[in-house]
């Protein structure tokens, strides 16, 4: 079965719409490789957190930082199509 991404955000710091564009750019790059992307609204303030079926992927809090798109794009690649050509995207994220 494809994996499922889950991006847990939260609502009162207004990280919806971060979380929904993070969403459209994994679904679209990845569109034959994922179940779906969940979005997630935390009870926690201040959480914003993606995993895979249940897998830490990236924590704001311990990162003390938004992942770059290019290195969300990467660390999913990783996981789920280790060989897929990202293009632009496969550039080193400093």
């Amino acid at each position: 079965m494809k994996p499922t991404i889950i991006i847990e955000y939260c609502p009162k710091c207004k990280w919806l719409l971060r979380a929904a564009y993070m969403a459209q750019e994994l679904l679209t790059t990845f569109e034959d490789d994922l179940f779906g992307v969940t979005l997630q609204p935390s009870e926690i303030a201040g959480r914003y957190s993606i995993s895979i079926d249940g897998n830490l992927l990236f924590d704001r809090k311990r990162q003390e930082r938004f992942p770059e798109i290019k290195e969300l794009k990467q660390l999913v690649r990783d996981l789920v199509s280790p060989d897929k050509d990202l293009g632009h995207s496969d550039k080193i994220v400093k």
